[in-house]
């Protein structure tokens, strides 16, 4: 919530979203001013303007300016605030107040940055105010030497700043604490006295988290059981599936780490786990992936899984997912040893290398019948299916996502900081002969992911580029896949509508445009402005192609797999290199401020067999 707020920038970054400044060069056609009075402003004489947003339920301002009366216009002082009609979500009011003051050297300086917030999930349960108060003092203009920043960010942080005493913050700070704020722990503890306080708050906990701590109020969890949305799950060839999962927490060691989960499914009565054992060469504070990352870990797994699952962003056992949108009987087997290195800096890059030894057994309806020189490109009446495959592969990954944050959860980081650009690249190499690898391949894969916010509060706009080569003659399950979803729950830069295994390519080249409008046209709807819902719309696009060196309709290479099949007919297919595949959606989000609901339309290849040319997706969203 609490961002640093300069109102000379043309837009305001403030709750995830971007307000246009009552300053900037857009604030003429934003906002409607209006000139107050002349009064006196510590000793300075000011113009008094009041500034209010032209449709109040716009993502702006009310407020109140009061500008230097000389040639300078300096601000002297602001003071805004959300209008009460404004479609930010879980806010009930904010007021921020900041003040200026000329130096010696005559330049005008930040002195005061206050920010409250009333903030309300449900109206039913009240409201928690949030307070900031930030005094600044003693500015010097020397120039730092860069030496001091190297490899540490923009800001450094002392390494026992959570751990000064109470004298400490009472010698240092500038605004001594109320006699409310100096009380809340003895009030807290009052709460957790009441009776069935504690369940209530491990319930929410539990819930919120997805995890459920192995420890009391009083201390600290060492163990951590989750996540239990993955308790239950189903797929095609477990069935019901049930699961226990797991991992220690800093508290029990803040360098190792150890997490995992069993899991066993009751149609093809067959166990299946995952274990791994990590060191941080950084302390962490609880969890592994805090950033920065800095790591080595060691895997070992076994697991049922389709080839779509590496494309989702949760669980694949989450229960939320097990509801697909067709049916998804092709999966394998999976055996997987592997070593990790994380490296994450504070400039914004970050690397990783994977070693990985894989055992790929096809199971349900997939099988790998090796190629023939057969005309219709079948299995022959005397061939038997290859049982499995092996892999062996080292890939290395660069990101640089400069001024990239996070917040931390049990479960996972989340991204809050979503403007700097995102370029990825990955090579994987697999290597034949070593630690019984079949193949040889080197694949390569680039993207490239931005956001822009338009002005005036339009929204903003999510714009990724990725593509990928095979360089070498691979079977099919080593070739490129379209990040495809196949559940209902729709997630970000995935095609809705294909499905699995459709398209295979040993080139491909994607798009993905993500326009969010931000409620700018359900605003000024007489009747839908009151919901405060909000627009959405998203294009997808895949170019791909299959050499002929990959290809067993052209080839008769026995190093080849035929395309997966169902009943005798394909279910994959080659794409037209002049034809991209294209699906556009239109969505509503913040129903009842946490549904978003999306209708996918499929624009090309709307011919191939079993396939859906339209469908309904939808997630829960919560933002501000």
């Amino acid at each position: 919530i609490f961002r640093n707020i300069n109102i000379y920038d043309d837009e305001i970054n403030l709750l995830q979203r971007r307000f246009t400044s009552p300053i900037s060069k857009e604030g003429i056609s934003f906002y409607k001013y209006y000139i107050m009075d002349t009064i006196r402003v510590e000793k300075d004489s000011c113009i008094h303007l009041t500034f209010v947003p032209q449709n109040s339920q716009d993502f702006g301002f009310t407020g109140h300016l009061y500008v230097l009366k000389d040639s300078t216009y300096a601000v002297k002082r602001c003071t805004m605030n959300l209008p009460k009609n404004t479609g930010v979500n879980f806010v009930n009011r904010m007021d921020i107040v900041q003040n200026y003051e000329q130096l010696a050297n005559g330049n005008w300086v930040l002195k005061d940055d206050d920010m409250t917030v009333d903030l309300s999930l449900l109206k039913t349960i009240g409201s928690m105010q949030v307070q900031r108060i930030v005094k600044y003092s003693n500015y010097k203009f020397d120039p730092i030497e860069p030496r001091l920043f190297r490899f540490k960010g923009s800001v450094i942080k002392e390494s026992d700043m959570l751990n000064k005493s109470d004298e400490y913050w009472a010698e240092v700070r500038q605004v001594p604490l109320t006699k409310t704020e100096s009380s809340m722990d003895l009030f807290m503890n009052r709460i957790e006295q009441v009776p069935g306080f504690k369940y209530i708050i491990f319930g929410a906990k539990a819930l919120i988290e997805n995890f459920v701590e192995t420890a009391g109020p009083k201390k600290k969890s060492k163990f951590d059981f989750g996540p239990i949305n993955t308790v239950i799950s189903n797929n095609y060839v477990d069935g019901w599936r049930i699961r226990v999962s797991g991992l220690t927490t800093a508290n029990l060691n803040p360098h190792w780490f150890v997490s995992g989960y069993g899991a066993y499914g009751f149609k093809d009565h067959r166990w299946k786990y995952n274990g791994t054992l990590t060191y941080s060469f950084n302390k962490r504070d609880y969890v592994i992936w805090e950033f920065p990352k800095h790591y080595i870990s060691a895997t070992y797994s076994f697991d049922v899984m389709s080839p779509m699952d590496k494309f989702l962003y949760t669980d694949k056992d989450n229960i939320f997912l097990a509801l697909k949108t067709t049916t998804v009987d092709q999966m394998s087997y999976m055996r997987d040893i592997m070593l990790n290195y994380e490296l994450e800096t504070h400039s914004g890059f970050s690397m990783k290398a994977m070693l990985r030894h894989r055992e790929d057994e096809p199971t349900g309806a997939l099988k790998y019948w090796r190629n023939n020189n057969s005309l219709d490109k079948m299995p022959l009446p005397n061939q038997n299916p290859i049982k499995d495959i092996t892999t062996a592969e080292a890939s290395v990954t660069l990101r640089y996502a400069p001024g990239e944050s996070f917040v931390n959860s049990k479960q996972r980081r989340v991204p809050v900081t979503l403007d700097a650009p995102i370029f990825t690249l990955n090579h994987t190499i697999g290597v034949k002969g070593v630690l019984g690898g079949d193949y040889n391949f080197n694949r390569t894969e680039a993207s490239f992911w931005k956001r822009l916010w338009l002005p005036s509060s339009w929204g903003k706009v999510d714009f990724s580029v990725k593509g990928g080569i095979e360089w070498n003659t691979v079977p099919f399950p080593l070739l490129l896949l379209p990040e495809a979803n196949l559940s209902y729950i729709t997630q970000r830069e995935t095609f809705c509508l294909i499905n699995n295994m459709e398209f295979l390519n040993d080139r491909f080249a994607s798009l993905s445009i993500s326009y969010d409008m931000n409620g700018k046209l359900f605003n000024r709807i007489p009747l839908l402005k009151k919901l405060k819902w909000r627009e959405m719309f998203r294009f997808r696009a895949l170019w791909g192609t299959l050499t002929d060196k990959n290809n067993p309709f052209i080839s008769d290479n026995p190093d080849l797999f035929l395309f997966p099949m169902r009943d005798g007919k394909y279910t994959s297919f080659v794409m037209d290199p002049s034809i991209p595949y294209m699906e556009a959606s239109v969505g509503i989000y913040n129903i009842f401020k946490l549904l978003h609901i999306e209708y996918v339309h499929r624009l090309t290849y709307r011919n191939n067999p079993d396939i859906n040319k339209w469908g309904i997706r939808f997630m829960v969203l919560m933002v501000f």
